[in-house]
This record gives C-alpha cells, structure tokens and sequence, in this order.
C-alpha cells in the first residue's frame, strides 16, 4: 500500500445508524454469487460483468420510486452478446431487465436478478437521406440524436422532458412522447423500422425484404401465433372498436393491441408490439425514424391564469390557434420552480391557486410565425389573466432566452418539485390522461382526491394532449404512508378509468406501479390478449418479469425505496438521473446521481456492517478520486445539486493534519512555489518522456496516486519568465494571467507569441491595452487548492487575489480580465464562500471578465481580420459552460475561422487542472467520444481556451490546442 493511502474510515457516516428495514443484507457485501459471476465472466469476459456490492447498489437506483438490488450487472457490446445473455438465462431459469438511462419513473429499468446496461456499448446516430430520416441505436440520449439532426434542420417526434437524459431505447420502448409529440409524433408513428434480439435470441430486422421469410423459417410457431391473435381481435368488432378508442388519447398503459390491426405480417406485428413493450418482449438494438422538421421560427408565451380549472378552460382556445405545445403548470410547481436557475424570485409568493400555461407555436418562416400571432393575440382577448407577482407579463415573445428559461421551469417539473419534498420522503410521479375535452373537470376532480388523501401535490402536464403530472411525497419507513398511498392510488385509478374513460399511463409506460390496475383500465377481455402475447414471446419469462403484467394487486407497493439523509448539499436528489450524461466518469467508475445512491446506502447500514465496509473500500477510488470535481451536474441538476462539491469535501475530510498544514504553506508561499515548478517543467523539457513517466511512476506507487501526477509527453516547456511590458496609463483592463500560463508555455513554434503577448498584443490592436500588475507571481485563483479541498490553503489564497485584484483594479474601477475560463471562475464565482466579510465586499465590486469575452465584446469591433483559417474545432470547458460564456468562444472563433465545428459529443475533458495527471484514466474515458468526433477528419486549427484542457485535448487527440486568443491575434496581425 502507498505511504499516505488514505483510510477508507475517514469517510464513515458520522451518526450512530439502526439499520433500516430495505438495506442490503449482511449477505449480500460479497456482491454477485460466485457460481452466477464465474459462468457470466466464462460466457462475456470479466470486463463485461460487474459483481461488486458496489456495482449492484449503483444500479438498485433509478428514476422511479422503487429500489430493487440486482444479483449481477453485465454491460453486453454487441447484439451477439445480447443473445448469449438471453440464452444463458433460459438455459439457467434466470431472468433479465435491460436498463440504459434509468430516467423511467415507474421502475422499469430495475432487476431482480440480471441487470443488463445497454447504454454504455450501443450509441451512435447515422443520418440518412438528408436527414429524412435517422438510425440512432438505444444508448443514444434523444438530445444527442437531436444535436445531430439539428444540422439538416429536422429533429426526432418524442421530445421528453428528460432528453438530457433518456435514450432512444427507453423512448421506443416506454413509447414516451413530451411535450409536443402527442398521439402523431410518438414513437409508434413515426417509427420506420428497428432491429431487436427476440428472448429466444433471434435477431430481426424489420427493414429486411425477406424478414417475414426469415422469421417464419427460426419461429414457426410465434408468426402462426401472431397471426391467430390478429384474427381473434379483428373477429371482435366491439374489441377492434375499444382498442382504437383507447389510442385516440395518450396511452401507454399495457402492450399496444392496436399492432395487430395495424400490422399485416408477423414481422410487421412485432414491429408496433416493441413500442411500449417495456423490455419484455426483446432487446432493440438499433430503430429508423422518420424525422419531422425543425420549424426554428418560434413564439411563445407564459400565461397566468387565477386557478387551475381557469388555465384548464383555455386550453382548447389555444389548440384551434395551432399551438404545438400547451404545457399546464399549477401554484406548487411554479413556486417550487423558483429552485431552478434563472426563474424570477418572485414566483415564490406565487399564491397557490394560480395556475400557467406555456404556449408555444413553431413556424418554418416569417409569414406562418406571424399568422400565428395574430392567432395567438386573438385568443388574448378572451381571456381574463392574472399578474400575482411583478416578473409576470402574460406577453408572447420571440426572445430566444426568455423562452429557454420558460422551459427549463416547466422542464423541471419532477426534480423542482421533488426536490423540495420533505426530507426523507419518497417521490412518486404520476402520470394519465383524458379526452382534452375533459381537462378542466379532471383537474378539479383531481386536487379534491389529493386533499382527501392528505397529500398537498403539484400539477403540470401536456394539457393540449390531456396529459396531467403530478406528485405524491411520502415516507416509505411509515407503513401509515405507504398505506394512505395505497388508498389514494385505488381511489385515483377508478376516478381516471370510471369517470373519464382515461389512460393511467400517458407517456411514462406502465411499469411495476400501474400493473395491477391494468384490468381495471382495459377489462379482462383486453388484458387477457396481453398475457397470451407475452406468453407467445417470452414462453420462458426470461425478460422483466412483474414488469407490466403482475396478478398481485398489491405489487406497487413492493420495493418502495426509502431516502435516508445524507449530506445537505445532495439530499434533495431524487435520482432522476439528468446529470449522468454530463458526468466525465459516467462510463468509467461512477456518476453524480450513483455517488449518491452509495452514500444513502451507507446510512442505511448499521454503522460497521460488512456492507458498508465494502461499500466504503470502493468509494474513494470509484466515487471521490475520479470525480473531476468540474461540477457540470450541478448545471445538469434542475435544483442545481453540486455532487462534486460533495466529492471536495470528503477530499478534504480525508486529509490528514500534515497534509492540510503542507497544502497551507504551499498557499502562503506560492510565488516560490510558482518559480520552482517553472524551473522544474523547464528542466523536464530536456529530460527524455521515458524517464519522466518512470520517475514519477514509481513515485506515485510509493507515495499515493491522488497526490504524485504523473508525468505525461504532453506536457509542455516552461513559460517565460517575466510577462510582457505594459503599462497601467491609459489601460482598458487590468490583464490577469492565470498561474497555468504563468508556468506552462504553449504549444506552437518558437515565432508562436505566448498567449500573454497575443493577449496584450490583440488588445492593443483594439484600442483596449490591458495592463499586467508588476506582482501577480505568487498570486492564483485558488483552484489549486479548492478542487482538492484544502481548506485552510483555499481560504489563504482566495483572501490574498481578492486583495490583490481590488488593488490591481483601483476598487473595481477596471476590470479584470482572465485568460484561463477555470480561473475566471474561480475568481469570480468560487472563492466567495473562502472570504472575509470584509473581503466579500471588496469582491462585490470586481468585474471579472473571461478573456475570451474580453475579446468578443471589447475587442472584435475593433479589429480588422486578415486572415483566417480555412477550419477550426472547439473544445469549450466545462469553467465555459458555467459562466455561460461558450456563445462568446464561438464567436470570436467564426471571426477567424471559415468552418467552426463544436463536437456533438464534447464535454468535459476531466484533466481538470492535475486531475488528468493523477488518473489519466479518467481523461481518456471522458474524452473518448470527443475526440474520435474530432481525429475523424482534419481541421487546421484546434481551439479553446484553458491550458490544462487543451493539454488533455491534446492527450485525448494527437492534434495540438491553443487558446482562440492566440489565433485571433495570429488573424489580425498587420
């Protein structure tokens, strides 16, 4: 073991713990039985299964209420794969759930036994006919897929609110539609074609020519079937008539009969059979869509109405204007939205009977946008709105941002709402419609049944389509709560299917919480055609069983997850799983939303049980080394939890004293720390690679990996080391260069000017000379030291450049500009909670400018462009994405660029100052997607603007990064 490993115990929960009733058993701290691990490792490779404790709690979690541990994960690569799993698990009386986002809410994507991840492996969209059409495979997010269709103006019919999130593969097979999809947009419409693995393991493409010859010959016996329950159906006029009555409003409770009046072939059959299918009839490896058009003319508008049943009421006005989206809102879930970023502070004296609607109409051009204003202005007049706080306009707008932060509310339905649940209470979401006639009486009937039942819930939902949210919090430990749940979800069933006539599932599929009402909505006749076509599918129940189709009437109410607390900045997490895919370790140890299903697994554990101590022996590694602590989930969080902040602080609780006093000095002495390591990186510049990585690798293996970096060829020589002249007369800004870019020099030839001298040369150039204090050495951001939370060291160094930059500014008379974007927001963001009082309001008064905003805004007016390269590719940082400021890095980069290209998959690089240097593993996991976007073709200049990310872009790539400042200078140079 390394001299200074941290002890796992320094991350023990603190409290005295009894154990809860749902914990994992003692049993259970050896992970995956050894004979079910042995014979999946033998058939997959041990790469491919995932047996710890560990490994099974991260996946026991998902969006849904429930909690069910699996016996094993496996994370298959290939359809073949795919059906060996199937196979293995017919020939061993196991069964299996595939789960790719876990974003479903009703426990869908959860396992008794063998938990199968198909997201990481299966991803990848191919555009075909100029976008007409598009093949994405299942572990693609809907927002991935979009991103890329975005190009040929075309984007794909569901458009859940989870899209962040959710992929394809749970949208098909969930049928999930959002917003604007309703019953014509959904995946069950515009689906061409799709690929999936039968239970049997038999693979059909549905595209095929001869796939119906093909099925006929390997399953005899399904296609007669198939084709006998079609002319059951069809034989029964009043059966055929309920089945397409069921699907003129949403619905996407049970399996959709209406394939086998849709389908004319077996294959055609199982085509509309694996919508909404829900993982139990087979694996969709990849599915065709036709795409419908990205009508970019939008206008909308949030209405504020004086009750529910009023905003209700207005919804058919709004359908006959030609409305795309009608989105209903209730008090509770716009006071509740106030939680996320960018919503008026206002709405939270929103009183709670008021109720919104967000209108949207999307034209192709300047003639439909208007035509559909004016009808939009005409349903105005007939309505009696409210303003119940000042920031209300009840006004339609064509500002692209108002709009963004309209739907970023109402987006957030379930995490703003949810997150605001009392502590410890379980969060159930809702989700059912009636004919949208009906809405407004709907509404009413159902805020008496909520009341009723005790339960003071928030409304929202697709209201153009009929389709109403809602949410149930209560605590799962209470057998008083999960019984009064009980008896309101009984009531709330015969309400929707007795008096409406409704769906119980509209869009979220019905999964473990609505399959005993199943009967209940479709009749025994109905719902006995789902049991037979289950049975003819999956004769051996391989695949989810009790998902869907369940005879025990009290099957909802197993498996209900507890949420212990946990620490303060996570513990309103819901596990929705919106910050998984921004997450940089998301496909190598852990994401933000698993580090904290660990973490309440521990507080389920009574304090030293085998289970925890498993459990904390693989969280350093797992959950806190490989967190890159850039905190891109609080941006994807809609109540904006930082898991990362989380991550720094148990850095800092694992160091010891010693560590802490050394960290603190290094702070206190950072102008000699700063030369040493500039003399340092020079003297290694004249040192072969080889022997650097093998100095620093034994160096790391005798110390500790979290501490030692380890030296990669990357790396490059040392800045100079006096900064260009300027001078304070007649300076525009004070110009801070950030200690990276005092210590590292940059990676072009030697006639390349240093990113200081393009910086103070371009500015000058502008008009706008900036001048470089005498006395930056040994100041920084403190970044350093924040990311690997060192508090003492943190707090010296953000009092000591506050104090610095108030004197540099004249009080805050100029600003200052930054050229490093993690810098820039250290300075201006992070530091704060590490300062004085005093120095909290000298801060107050700083303007804090990113240079690469610095020089879109001040500088580009100014300049003449002389040259520009023919093609550039960005990489913008995560620091970017939270100052909200890659608008900026693409604008100055289109002035000196013919072709800009953002990778569809950039994101964070996660070298994250050192971090990339300390596990290098973690850099090239995070930047895998990233850079195969970027090798794929050649690009004459390769841009960001970070040092240290440019260097792990650098790593991740072979091409060689530099900051856009330096090519703006090289572009207007005389």
């Amino acid at each position: 073991m390394p001299l200074l490993e941290p002890k796992p115990d320094s991350l023990r929960p603190g409290s005295a713990r009894a154990a809860a009733a749902d914990r994992v058993p003692d049993r259970g701290a050896s992970g995956t039985p050894e004979r079910l691990r042995a014979e999946l490792t033998a058939l997959l490779g041990p790469e491919k299964v995932r047996w710890k404790v560990s490994d099974l709690v991260k996946y026991a979690s998902d969006a849904s209420p429930y909690r069910f541990v699996p016996q094993v994960v496996v994370l298959p690569e290939t359809t073949e794969d795919i059906s060996a799993i199937m196979g293995y698990a017919r020939s061993h009386g196991r069964d299996l759930v595939f789960r790719a986002a876990g974003t479903s809410l009703n426990g869908q994507a959860q396992g008794e036994d063998i938990l199968v991840d198909v997201r990481r492996h299966f991803t990848g969209v191919q555009v075909l006919d100029d976008g007409a059409r598009a093949r994405v495979r299942p572990g693609t997010t809907v927002m991935r897929a979009n991103a890329t269709l975005a190009r040929y103006g075309r984007v794909l019919g569901p458009d859940p609110a989870s899209a962040i999130a959710c992929t394809v593969g749970g949208v098909v097979a969930n049928n999930a539609s959002g917003m604007t999809a309703g019953t014509t947009r959904n995946s069950y419409r515009t689906l061409v074609s799709l690929t999936f693995v039968l239970p049997s393991g038999t693979v059909v493409d549905t595209a095929a020519p001869d796939a119906d010859e093909e099925l006929a010959r390997t399953e005899p016996d399904l296609c007669a079937g198939l084709l006998a329950l079609k002319a059951e159906i069809e034989a029964d006029a009043a059966l055929t008539d309920r089945i397409r009555a069921k699907y003129e409003i949403k619905n996407t409770n049970g399996y959709r009969l209406d394939a086998f009046l849709d389908g004319t072939t077996p294959v055609e059959i199982l085509r509309g059979l694996m919508v909404g299918s829900q993982g139990t009839f087979g694996f969709i490896s990849d599915v065709v869509f036709d795409t419908l058009p990205l009508d970019r003319r939008v206008t909308s508008g949030l209405l504020f109405f004086p009750s529910l049943t009023a905003a209700a009421a207005a919804v058919p006005l709004f359908n006959e204007a030609g409305a795309l989206a009608v989105e209903l809102m209730d008090g509770n879930t716009l006071r509740a939205s106030v939680s996320v970023r960018g919503v008026p502070a206002d709405w939270a004296g929103m009183p709670r009977e008021t109720a919104a609607l967000l209108v949207e109409f999307r034209a192709p051009d300047e003639a439909g946008q208007e035509a559909y204003e004016r009808a939009a202005a005409d349903v105005l007049e007939r309505l009696s709105l409210v303003a119940p706080v000042p920031s209300v306009t009840n006004e339609f707008t064509r500002d692209a941002k108002v709009i963004s932060g309209y739907w970023k509310a109402r987006k957030a339905f379930v995490t703003a709402v949810g997150g605001s649940r009392p502590a410890g209470t379980t969060l159930i979401t809702e989700d059912f419609a009636v004919p949208p006639s009906r809405l407004a009486d709907a509404c009413e009937a159902l805020l008496r049944l909520q009341a009723g039942h005790g339960f003071d819930a928030a409304v929202a939902g697709h209201a153009a389509h009929g389709n109403l949210h809602f949410l149930l919090a209560f605590d799962a430990s209470k057998a008083a709560d999960v019984d009064r749940y009980a008896a309101f979800m009984d009531d709330f069933c015969r309400m929707t299917v007795e008096r409406f006539d409704g769906s119980l599932k509209a869009e979220h599929a019905t999964g473990r919480n609505i399959a005993p009402f199943l009967e209940l909505e479709w009749g025994p006749r109905a719902t006995d055609l789902m049991w037979r076509t289950k049975q003819l599918v999956d004769p051996d129940g391989v695949l989810a069983p009790r998902i869907v189709l369940d005879r025990d009437p009290r099957a909802h109410l197993r498996g209900l997850k507890t949420i212990p607390g946990i620490e303060a900045v996570a513990d309103p997490c819901i596990e929705c799983g919106f910050c998984e895919p921004t997450c940089p370790s998301h496909d190598l140890t852990t994401t933000p939303r698993q580090r904290i299903v660990l973490r309440r697994e521990m507080m389920r554990q009574p304090d030293g049980s085998p289970v925890e101590e498993q459990l904390l022996a693989s969280y350093g590694y797992d959950a806190v080394d490989t967190c890159a602590g850039d905190s891109t989930c609080r941006i994807a969080c809609p109540v904006g939890i930082d898991t990362g902040a989380m991550m720094k602080d148990f850095r800092h609780q694992r160091h010891s004293p010693r560590e802490e006093r050394i960290a603190a000095l290094t702070a206190r002495r950072f102008k000699a720390v700063e030369a040493s390591a500039r003399l340092a990186v020079g003297a290694a510049d004249r040192i072969a690679d080889r022997l650097l990585t093998a100095a620093t690798g034994l160096a790391r293996k005798a110390v500790r990996p979290d501490l030692v970096p380890e030296w990669l060829p990357e790396i490059p020589g040392a800045a100079a080391r006096a900064v260009p002249r300027t001078t304070k007369t007649d300076a525009r800004a004070v110009y801070y260069p950030a200690c990276v870019n005092r210590i590292f020099g940059g990676a072009g030839s030697d006639d390349t000017p240093s990113l200081q001298q393009a910086v103070v040369d371009v500015s000058a150039r502008a008009g706008k000379p900036v001048w470089i204090p005498d006395d930056v050495a040994g100041t920084c951001c403190s970044t350093i030291w924040h990311s690997k939370g060192y508090e003492d060291a943190n707090t010296v160094m953000a009092n000591r450049v506050v104090e610095a930059a108030w004197a540099w500014t004249d009080g805050g008379r100029l600003p200052l500009v930054v050229d490093a974007s993690s810098c820039t927001l250290g300075i201006a963001d992070e530091v704060v909670p590490y300062l004085t009082e005093a120095n909290r309001e000298l801060h107050r008064h700083l303007t804090v400018v990113d240079s690469v905003v610095w020089a879109a805004e001040e500088l580009l007016p100014g300049l003449t462009i002389r040259r520009t390269a023919r093609s550039a590719v960005l990489h913008p940082t995560c620091s970017m994405q939270h100052l909200g400021d890659v608008g900026q890095l693409r604008e100055v980069a289109e002035a000196v660029a013919d072709e800009v290209v953002v990778p569809d998959d950039a994101g964070c690089c996660a070298f994250a100052g050192d971090r990339g240097m300390l596990h290098k593993e973690l850099t090239a996991s995070a930047t895998e997607k990233e850079a195969a976007e970027v090798t794929s073709r050649a690009y004459d200049a390769h841009l960001s603007a970070n040092r240290m990310c440019e260097i792990g872009m650098d790593r991740a790539t072979g091409r060689s990064y530099h900051s856009v400042l330096i090519e703006l200078d090289r572009a207007t140079r005389p």
